[in-house]
């Protein structure tokens, strides 16, 4: 991974790390938007400028890729790239938590 990837993507947005959460499993846009708004009980709702624009560079820095079009919408998934930094935030994440139960 690239000092750019990971100076661009770590520590991630919340509307990032939800975008490749989501797309461990293939999805289009609105399917991420409904995906992270069930997983976060609403407290998230991603708009579609933020989605579109966010999908878009993923996609240019390689973490996902556009797998099809289903009418008018685009199917993507997320690439090995992706998985990584996913993998990568999530440890980060996970840091922070037992950092924080650790200071109780």
């Amino acid at each position: 991974m690239d000092s750019h990837i990971r100076k661009v993507y770590v520590p991630m947005t919340e509307t990032g790390f939800y975008i490749l959460l989501c797309l461990r499993e293939e999805a289009h846009g609105y399917s991420i938007v409904k995906k992270t708004e069930q997983l976060t009980q609403g407290e998230i709702k991603i708009s579609p400028g933020t989605l579109y624009g966010s999908l878009s560079k993923m996609e240019k820095d390689g973490l996902i890729t556009l797998i099809r079009k289903e009418e008018n919408r685009k199917i993507y998934r997320i690439t090995e790239l992706g998985s990584q930094v996913l993998d990568m935030e999530m440890k980060r994440i996970e840091r922070l938590y037992n950092s924080m139960k650790e200071a109780r």
